[in-house]
């Protein structure tokens, strides 16, 4: 069975479930996982809410396949998919928070609050610089250091050119550089 999904299309793949061939979901959930889960991880922060929501993204899909209707790239909309899955998880959780603001500070009271180590100060930093960044080197940078996609599906994603793509994720990281720049020289020289 593999075989035969390795040279299905995800359209057809798509379409298969949608008819309910179920088995099409494993050869679409190996194609897509990693930018799933990238995508999920960098809206949460947590890995086991990214992977509890990747779950969940795949299990949703075996009744949305059939929306699919090739328009586009099938990434491009598992990619609006997986956001809006991630924001509705996000609007949930607000509400259980304000329905039950007791459970939030039974949880801030047990002393869970991670210390400000190291990694946390440097990603605290990476952010900063990245949030700095101009909307569409951010967006490129995001897309393709972080979530994984290739120059190709990011001008699909964001309806530029590849060139255009290539240029802004070139910008950002020469941008990152030159403010990370006095953190990198501070680490460089205490190693």
């Amino acid at each position: 069975m593999k075989q035969i999904g390795a040279t299905q299309s995800d359209y057809e793949l798509a379409q298969a479930v949608a008819r309910g061939t179920i088995a099409s979901i494993g050869d679409l959930y190996e194609r897509h996982r990693p930018k799933v889960y990238s995508v999920c991880l960098r809206m949460t922060g947590n890995t086991s809410e990214a992977e509890d929501l990747t779950q969940e993204i795949f299990i949703q899909l075996l009744g949305k396949a059939g929306s699919f209707r090739g328009e586009s790239q099938f990434s491009t909309w598992l990619y609006r998919f997986t956001i809006n899955h991630v924001l509705m998880y996000f609007r949930k959780l607000t509400r259980r928070n304000q329905r039950f603001p007791c459970l939030v500070d039974q949880v801030e009271a047990s002393g869970s609050k991670m210390s400000l180590g190291p990694q946390l100060l440097d990603r605290l930093a990476i952010d900063t610089a990245v949030a700095k960044l101009p909307s569409g080197c951010r967006s490129v940078f995001v897309k393709f250091d972080v979530e994984g996609y290739n120059h190709e599906e990011i001008a699909g994603i964001i309806g530029c050119s590849v060139g255009n793509s290539k240029s802004q994720l070139h910008k950002a990281r020469r941008k990152l550089r030159k403010l990370l720049s006095p953190g990198l020289q501070r680490f460089s020289r205490s190693t």
